[in-house]
This record gives structure tokens, C-alpha cells and sequence, in this order.
């Protein structure tokens, strides 16, 4: 009897179960530089570690003895103080937050002989008109759910990106897939988009995707919760940066991981002026300004 050969390559790979552990040659320490700012008038934290190697999960190590600054159009250097464990921060004070709209800022790092530098601007962000709830009936896949959406337009005149950051009941959603980015009003440079209200599953996607321990689907949010949604203004740079972290870290698993985009080191506009052709830098620097807004689900006013 003839096998068709779509169904020896499916029985080929469901054979292939055996565990193994490659041994992977030891590569030097890559440097990371967290250093996501904003123009609101809190603590600013720039966050500096070492990697580690690929099986190794534990907490990675923070670079002490940096010495962190910012500058900013009019001059003004914002100097970032150690707190240990490689967290630099600067606490605000009489000369305001660190830039306005339209701002150029350059980051200046020092690690010893090692020299680090980046630059951002700060781009324009679009006000949150509101935020609402929609209740949703129970259909054949999802039970009875309350949904979040947010309400905004973006700015005419293609090319402004954001990053829209979602809180519930005050706990940031930072899964890879909860990585909320837009290019004007859409997913993607050419959508044609601009000058829009952002666009539907832009506006869902401040919903928390959360199961119950028999892996049934619950609703995002129930009476009493909260949700608070802040968009950033960010970079044409820092979009495809953040593009790529979700591609890199929101793998699929399992079968699927066989077509899926090879692991590789995002890029980072991230400059070393040093001389050590070994040190290998990642990280990104963005200031961003921040609108937001939230609310509380009362299900008496759905």
C-alpha cells in the first residue's frame, strides 16, 4: 500500500519525540541598556544588565559603577543616580520632567574605559477620549464576557507611532502578546490609516486574555475592575524594535515553532564608541510622551 506523502512527513515528525540537550559553545556576556523613558513628572529608571547563556534562567546580573545622563534640547543634563543592582534612576526636581514634545535627547553612558551613546526624540500623542465596556452573551467558544476598549484618534499626517501600555486594577499587562504597538491608526506602515480612530483590534487588545484552571476562557474584566490605558508616543525606530521583541518572544511552540521566525538579537540604536571588538550591546532608548485615562466596570451602566 501507497502512503501519500503529506502523511509519511506528518508521521516522520510525530516520531520525532526524543528530548535532547545541545551543547552550546559559551558566548561572551551581551550588554543590555533599558533605557525607556517618559516626560511625565515621576521617577525616571534606566535599567542595565548582563545576559546570560541560553539555559541559564536565572535573574540576570545588573552593572554597577555606570555613570548615566540625559541631555535635552535646551541643554539641560538630567543626571541618573546608581541604586544598585544596575537601576540608574533620576528623581524629578524644580527644573521639570526630562523634555517636552518635540525634544531631541541624547543618553550618555560610561562603564569604565567603555562609552555608550543614543539619541530620541520626543513625537506627538493623541489624548484618550475615553474608555468603555461592552458586555458580550455567551456564544458555541466564550462564556458571558465584560470587554475593555479605549478611544482615540490619531494625528493626520503619516508616520507617528505609539505604544499603547494597558494597567489592570493597577497590574501593568506585560506578556509578549500584550504588546500594544501602532503605526498612525493601524498595525503597519502603508495601512492607510492616518488620521483615524485607532483601529478595533488596537482597541481590544487592553483586554487581558485569561483561563481558569480547566483552561476555559474567563472575561477580561468583571464588576469592580479597573482599567487604566496609557499611549506613548514613540519612534519609527522604536516600533520596529518592539515589532521585533514580539516576534522574538511571543513564540508558538510545539509543531508550529517549525515555521516560525529564527531567534535572533533585535536591533538597537544603541551606539558603542568603545575599542573592545568583543563587547556586543542591546537595549533600546526611547523618551516618550504619555497620555492615558481608565475606568471602573459598574455592570448597572453596561
Amino acid at each position: 500500500m501507497r502512503y501519500p506523502a503529506k502523511l509519511l512527513l506528518l508521521l516522520l515528525l510525530l516520531s520525532c519525540e526524543d528530548q535532547i540537550t545541545p551543547d552550546l559553545e559559551e558566548a561572551p556576556p551581551i550588554l543590555i541598556i533599558d533605557a525607556f523613558l517618559t516626560t511625565q513628572d515621576s521617577v525616571q529608571t534606566i535599567r542595565i544588565v548582563e545576559s546570560r547563556s541560553y539555559f541559564d534562567n536565572s535573574p540576570l546580573d545588573g552593572v554597577n559603577g555606570a555613570v548615566v545622563s540625559v541631555v535635552n534640547s535646551d541643554g539641560n543634563t538630567y543626571e541618573f543616580v546608581e541604586m544598585g543592582q544596575g537601576i540608574y534612576q533620576w528623581m524629578p526636581d524644580q527644573n521639570g520632567p526630562i523634555g517636552e514634545e518635540q525634544d531631541s535627547l541624547t543618553l550618555s553612558i560610561s562603564i569604565g574605559e567603555d562609552v555608550f551613546q543614543a539619541g530620541s526624540r520626543v513625537n506627538r500623542v493623541p489624548e484618550i477620549d475615553s474608555v468603555t465596556f461592552r458586555f458580550e452573551e455567551e456564544d458555541l467558544f466564550f462564556p458571558d464576557a465584560y470587554f475593555a476598549e479605549f478611544w482615540s484618534r490619531d494625528f493626520i499626517g503619516s508616520g507617528d507611532t505609539y505604544w499603547i501600555k494597558s494597567y489592570k486594577n493597577g497590574a501593568y499587562l506585560n506578556e509578549p502578546s500584550e504588546i500594544n504597538i501602532a503605526f498612525d491608526a493601524g498595525f503597519s506602515e502603508g495601512g492607510n490609516v492616518d488620521g483615524l480612530i485607532f483601529i478595533p483590534p488596537i482597541r481590544d487588545a487592553i483586554n487581558p486574555f485569561e483561563q481558569d484552571e480547566n483552561d476555559d476562557f474567563i472575561s477580561p474584566y468583571e464588576d469592580g475592575d479597573s482599567v487604566y490605558v496609557e499611549i506613548h508616543s514613540i519612534t519609527n525606530e522604536t516600533f520596529r524594535f518592539l515589532n521585533d521583541v514580539r516576534i522574538q518572544t511571543d513564540r508558538p511552540g510545539g509543531f508550529a515553532e517549525l515555521f516560525a521566525v529564527p531567534l535572533s538579537n533585535v536591533p538597537t540604536n544603541i551606539q558603542y564608541l568603545g575599542a573592545n571588538q568583543e563587547l556586543v550591546v542591546s537595549g533600546f532608548f526611547n523618551v516618550a510622551a504619555v497620555k492615558g485615562a481608565g475606568k471602573t466596570l459598574d455592570i448597572n451602566d453596561i
